[in-house]
C-alpha cells in the first residue's frame, strides 16, 4: 500500500510504496502540511490505483528518480504518447529552448496525466474544451518542450502570439478568449512544476483585463413584439424564456418529468449543449425550482397539448431531439430582430431581460437571485441596477431628510428653489419607502414636499 510519510530532517513528503517486490522511495518538494498531505496522498493514491491495474509507468509518473530508467521495460508500464496536434497556432521561436539539468517530462506527456486526474471533477462540456485548447493551441507551442525548460519569457511570448491572431469576423481573439487559453496554460504547468520542483514561469504573470460584455436587455415593448411577431411554433419558447431567466442550456434541456404543473414549478436539474445533456446544472446555486408565472404556466399548458409523444423534452425538433441553439438563432431569432428592426442581440439577453423587469417592477432582489441561479444579489447591484433608474431614490434627499428628523437641524438640508407648491400626494397610493420620506420631510419643517415620481412605486 502506497504511504505519504515525512523526511526526517527536512519535513518534507515522499511517497513510500512497493513495485514489483522493490521499496520505493520517491521524495516531493513539499512540506508538510494538511493541503500538502491531501495532493501526496492524491499521487500515492494513484501509484497504488495503477500497480493494480497493472498500468502503472514509473517513468511517466517520476522521471527523475533514478529508478525510472531500472523498470522503463518493466511489463504493463507503456510508455505514454504526446499527440500530434496538426493546426498550427501561437509558436514559441526554437532558440528559447535552453538545456536544464533537470529531468522532467514534456508538456505533452505530463497533459495526458494532468487531463486524466482532472477528469472526475470536469463537466463534460469544460472537458471538450480544454482537449480542444490543448490541440488547438498548447501541444503545437510547448507539446515537445520538458517542462523544465518552459521560461517565463517562452509563456508571455506566447500570450502575445496568441493575442494577434485571428477571432471571429477577421478581428484579433478577445481578451477573454485569450485568458481562457492562458489559464489552461497555468493551471497545468503549475500543476507540474509543483510535482516536479522546477520554477515556476507563471510567477507575478497577470491575466489581461477584459472588459465585462454588455448587457442589453429588452424593454417590455419589444419582449411583446417578439413573442407577437415570432413563428407560432416558437411563441411558448420564447414567453418561458423571457418570464423564467433560463440559460440557453436549461432551457433546451429541460424535460416534461421537471415540469409540475401541481406545484407550478419548474425544476431545473439537468442542461444541455454541444450535443450532450448532463445531469446538474452550471453552478450548485442554478440547481433550482423556478415558479411559473401566468404566462410561463399558459405557454406550458399549450406546449403540452401538442408535445411531441415520442420525446421527453419539453422544447424539440420534429424528430424529438432538444432544440439546437445555433439554429434557433440564425434562423428564427436573428431574422426575427432584423424584421422588427430592433438592435441584434444574443438570444442569452432574454435571461437579462428577466433579471431588469424583476427589478424594475419592485420584487424582492433575493427572490430574484434564487430564481436567476445567482448565489447572491451582487450581480443585481452591479450589472442590471443601471437598467432600473427608478429603483431607489438618486438625490441624497431621503438620507438628509433622516438625519435631520434625528438631530433637528432642518436648515442642513440645501435651500430649495422657489416654485409653485407640489399638489398633494396621494397617500393611498405610496409605498411604505415613500411615506417614511414625507413623514421625514415634514418633521424637518419642509415647506415643500420631496419629489416622489422617482421612489420605488411598490403599492
Amino acid at each position: 500500500m502506497a504511504k505519504v510519510r515525512v523526511r526526517e530532517g527536512s519535513s518534507l513528503l515522499f511517497v513510500d510504496f512497493y513495485y514489483q517486490g522493490v521499496r520505493c522511495r520517491e521524495q516531493t518538494a513539499l512540506t508538510d502540511s494538511a493541503q500538502n498531505r491531501k495532493r501526496v496522498q492524491a499521487l500515492a493514491d494513484r501509484v497504488e490505483r495503477e500497480i493494480r491495474a497493472g498500468t502503472f509507468d514509473y517513468g511517466a509518473i517520476f522521471p527523475a528518480s533514478p529508478k525510472a530508467a531500472r523498470f522503463a521495460q518493466a511489463p504493463g508500464a507503456p510508455r505514454l504518447e504526446v499527440p500530434t496536434a496538426p493546426v498550427p497556432t501561437a509558436s514559441i521561436p526554437t532558440a528559447r529552448v535552453v538545456a536544464v539539468d533537470v529531468a522532467t517530462p514534456t508538456l505533452g506527456e505530463f497533459s495526458i496525466v494532468w487531463r486524466a486526474e482532472m477528469m472526475p471533477q470536469w463537466r463534460p462540456l469544460h472537458a471538450r474544451s480544454v482537449d480542444a485548447i490543448f490541440t488547438a493551441h498548447l501541444l503545437p507551442a510547448f507539446g515537445e518542450r520538458p517542462i523544465a525548460a518552459i521560461s517565463k519569457a517562452d509563456v508571455l511570448a506566447f500570450r502575445a502570439n496568441l493575442a494577434k491572431l485571428p477571432g471571429r469576423g477577421n478581428e484579433r481573439l478577445a481578451p477573454t478568449t485569450v485568458n481562457k487559453v492562458f489559464g489552461i496554460l497555468r493551471q497545468c504547468l503549475t500543476e507540474a512544476c509543483d510535482r516536479y520542483d522546477v520554477p515556476d514561469p507563471f510567477k507575478a504573470v497577470k491575466r489581461i483585463k477584459a472588459r465585462r460584455s454588455d448587457v442589453e436587455p429588452f424593454s417590455l415593448e419589444e419582449v411583446e413584439q417578439i413573442r407577437t411577431h415570432i413563428r407560432k411554433d416558437w411563441r411558448e419558447y420564447v414567453t418561458v424564456r423571457f418570464f423564467t431567466g433560463m440559460r440557453t442550456g436549461e432551457i433546451n434541456g429541460l424535460k416534461w418529468k421537471y415540469v409540475d404543473f401541481e406545484h407550478g414549478l419548474i425544476r431545473i436539474r439537468e442542461t444541455y449543449s454541444a450535443g450532450l445533456s448532463m445531469e446538474g446544472a452550471k453552478t450548485e446555486t442554478s440547481v433550482r425550482d423556478i415558479p411559473m408565472l401566468p404566462q410561463v404556466e399558459h405557454a406550458l399548458r399549450q406546449r403540452w397539448e401538442k408535445r411531441h409523444l415520442d420525446s421527453e423534452y419539453v422544447f424539440c425538433n420534429r424528430e424529438g431531439q432538444p432544440v439546437d441553439a445555433h439554429n434557433f438563432a440564425t434562423r428564427i431569432w436573428y431574422p426575427l430582430l432584423r424584421y422588427l428592426e430592433l438592435t441584434p442581440r444574443r438570444p442569452y439577453q432574454t435571461r437579462h431581460t428577466t433579471a431588469t423587469l424583476m427589478l424594475a417592477s419592485g420584487e424582492n432582489p433575493e427572490w430574484i437571485a434564487r430564481l436567476m441561479g445567482h448565489a447572491n444579489t451582487q450581480m443585481l447591484f452591479t450589472v442590471y441596477s443601471r437598467f432600473v433608474p427608478n429603483l431607489t431614490r438618486q438625490d441624497g434627499r431621503a438620507f438628509t431628510g433622516l438625519i435631520n428628523s434625528r438631530v433637528g437641524t432642518p436648515n442642513a438640508l440645501p435651500p430649495q428653489p422657489a416654485s409653485t407648491p407640489a399638489p398633494a400626494a396621494n397617500l393611498s397610493a405610496l409605498s411604505r419607502a415613500q411615506l417614511e420620506i414625507l413623514v421625514h420631510s415634514l418633521a424637518a419643517g419642509h415647506e415643500q414636499t420631496p419629489a416622489l415620481e422617482n421612489t420605488d412605486e411598490r403599492a
